[in-house]
């Protein structure tokens, strides 16, 4: 619009005024848009938009992706370090489960013992 007004002939002084723009700012505008009709800025407009959200859509995939190779990086660091990764407390050393672990088939659970040895009562 302001530079319509421009080739029309109104002064670039007044129109800096009436934009509240510097008159440098008016000179790049003229330089970046100048021969470009109405449906080219649209097209540019709805373009940039585009791929502002195709920038903010890659930001958070790559974060995601981030965040879950970070996840199973320290699971499996706990993992090989003999730590139980879900509470935190290591694991006794010469066991080969994890004393946190509820046993999964039904013959394990009658014969499943607590720290202390004996049966665990249900």
């Amino acid at each position: 619009m302001a530079l319509q007004q421009a080739v029309a002939g109104t002064p670039i002084e007044d129109i800096c005024r009436k934009l509240e723009v510097r008159q440098a700012l008016f000179f790049r505008w003229t330089k970046q848009y100048a021969g470009m009709g109405v449906f080219e800025l649209r097209e540019l407009r709805q373009l940039r938009e585009e791929n502002k959200k195709l920038k903010q859509l890659v930001a958070d995939l790559s974060l995601d992706k981030t965040i879950s190779q970070d996840a199973l990086r320290n699971k499996w660091r706990c993992r090989r370090s003999n730590e139980c990764w879900r509470s935190g407390r290591k694991r006794p050393t010469g066991s080969p489960s994890d004393e946190h672990a509820e046993p999964s088939a039904p013959h394990e659970r009658r014969f499943a013992t607590a720290a202390s040895g004996r049966p665990r009562s249900r």
